[in-house]
């Protein structure tokens, strides 16, 4: 099973003595090699380019204009081990400006290009066709992870518990009377909180076909409408250092609940610092959900790092997965979750990010000489 932190919830009995004892927690080590690091003369760190006339709205475009500054700090993390970075943004002289330095690795951070999630592909695709080595999925797991429709008929085929749902694609379109109420209702395309506020989740049928109405139209996508599991929520992070698939992972514990009625994570809760705090889930449910979302990150074919978002049915024990981030947000900021999560197990940012496919230097290395 793969290890994810988790202080152990057995007992063990001192002799001579009616007191109980707990283990101490297993320490992770992540596989970092400093040898291989001092061989890197550049890497480059890729991020989105941003401007506010690609977005629907202002919810959208302040979703991702924050990523030049996160690529900024994830830059001087890469100097404090002894690196050169660069910021490239992902624009039309991406590419050209790469070509020309040619850095021994990038580690892409891009979301979207010209506002659209779908276009993220790009990156994974130039760099392929330039022989450069980069971070993060791979083509096919960005376009798996833009498209939440995708990604739950894979999660139903490799036997991975998902809320009941409704893709629609077209205003106008009635909701299945088969799925029951609460209902919270998603952009298909866009990652993130964009487009759930503090009413995303429907008491009616009625309620939320407006609300896929109203989402349509603004954000000219399809939408999902999935049935709304109202138990603790965990965020689970899988990062793979290349010698093994580590699982971290964290419940939420909300401060209030965004429409008096639900917790849950909605956009304006990013603006709450004191929104939610994690703490560790118990171990009989954390290895329960570690070789689901082992096999989740394998079957939807992301790479490097993911994040997995779970509500946990209490009455059926059941762990249901709602949403999933191939190149989640990374940085040191501790307001992300990656790096809250992996915190609550002991794990620093700098670790992660020096042990980030650095395993496998000596491939990359030929691979771009």
């Amino acid at each position: 099973m793969p290890t994810n932190g988790n202080d152990k919830k057995v007992s063990v009995l001192i002799e001579g003595s009616s007191e109980a004892k707990k283990p101490e927690p297993e320490k992770i080590e992540l596989a970092i090699d400093k040898e291989a690091l001092k061989k890197f003369k550049l890497i480059a760190v890729a991020y989105s380019h941003v401007e506010r006339e690609w977005f629907p709205n202002e919810q959208s475009y302040l979703a991702e204009v924050e990523v030049e500054q996160r690529a900024a700090e994830v830059i001087k993390e890469i100097e404090k081990l002894g690196i050169k970075a660069k910021g490239y943004p992902g624009d039309q002289y991406f590419l050209t400006n790469l070509l020309v330095d040619r850095p021994d690795l990038v580690l892409n951070l891009v979301d979207t290009l010209k506002g659209r999630d779908a276009l993220q592909t790009s990156i994974p695709a130039a760099l392929e066709l330039a022989n450069v080595p980069y971070t993060g999925a791979e083509m096919q797991g960005l376009v798996i992870g833009n498209d939440r429709h995708l990604i739950k008929q894979l999660l139903i085929a490799y036997q991975i518990p998902t809320p009941q749902f409704q893709y629609i694609r077209y205003a106008g379109t009635k909701i299945q009377e088969t799925l029951k109420p609460p209902l919270i209702v998603k952009l298909n395309e866009s990652g993130g909180s964009v487009g759930i506020d503090n009413h995303a989740v429907k008491e009616t049928l009625k309620e939320a076909e407006k609300k896929v109405d109203e989402m349509i139209g603004v954000y000219k996508v399809g939408v999902i409408v999935e049935q709304f599991i109202g138990g603790p929520e965990f965020t689970v992070v899988v990062y793979d250092d290349k010698t093994k698939k580590h699982v971290f992972m964290g419940e939420k514990i909300f401060r209030t609940k965004p429409d008096g009625k639900h917790y849950f994570t909605s956009i304006e809760s990013y603006d709450d610092s004191k929104a939610y705090k994690y703490r560790k889930v118990p171990e009989e449910i954390a290895s329960k959900i570690a070789k689901l979302a082992v096999r989740a990150f394998n079957g939807l074919r992301h790479k490097d790092y993911a994040k997995f978002d779970i509500r946990y049915d209490e009455e059926s024990g059941t762990p249901y997965f709602t949403d999933c981030n191939p190149n989640t947000a990374f940085g040191p900021d501790k307001g992300l979750p990656l790096t809250e999560v992996i915190g609550l197990h002991g794990i620093k940012f700098e670790d992660i990010l020096a042990s980030l496919r650095f395993p496998s230097f000596n491939f990359l290395l030929k691979a771009i000489r």
